[in-house]
């Protein structure tokens, strides 16, 4: 009797943590993380080890991406995914590092197919010659869930004055 007990209470957890870990929440708040993992080059990585990253940003961008960045105004536009990838390998190529941490994630906010995560991060992308992004950042991103999965739509950042 025990042992059923214990066999039926290990299986009801295996399962609300499986709801749990694939609710959408979770799976865009994990894509999120991913997003600006692969964004993030540390000094001294190899720069095709940089480039690999472009296959993982091809499973999480969408096919045209919109950019709202105050401090970067040639980085605003809505992009086709090839473009986004090519300014990825580019970056790649030319910074010194990159560097994007979330501090808080604010509010994360599922709505049928679309999910929004509102979010503060630590950002720095150190170029030859300038640091274009450096302090902290107010983030909205957009997702949508397309037949393949949660795609990046848009990314909205802001920086906060502290």
């Amino acid at each position: 009797m025990k042992k059923l007990i214990i066999v039926i209470t290990t299986a009801a957890l295996l399962l609300v943590l499986g709801i749990w870990w694939f609710s959408s929440t979770q799976v865009v708040k994990r894509r999120t993380e991913k997003l600006l993992q692969i964004l993030s080059f540390e000094v001294g990585e190899g720069k095709g080890g940089r480039q690999m990253g472009v296959y993982s940003l091809n499973a999480i961008l969408a096919s045209e991406v919109s950019l709202t960045a105050a401090s970067i105004p040639e980085a605003n536009g809505s992009f086709p995914r090839a473009e986004m990838e090519s300014a990825y390998s580019w970056l790649g190529q030319q910074a010194k590092q990159t560097f994007f941490e979330i501090e808080k994630i604010e509010s994360i906010k599922i709505d049928g197919a679309q999910a929004t995560v509102n979010f503060t991060i630590e950002a720095l992308v150190e170029l030859p010659s300038h640091r274009p992004v450096d302090g902290h950042y107010q983030v909205l991103f957009k997702w949508q869930n397309l037949k393949d999965g949660w795609r990046l739509r848009e990314a909205q950042w802001e920086k906060l004055e502290r």
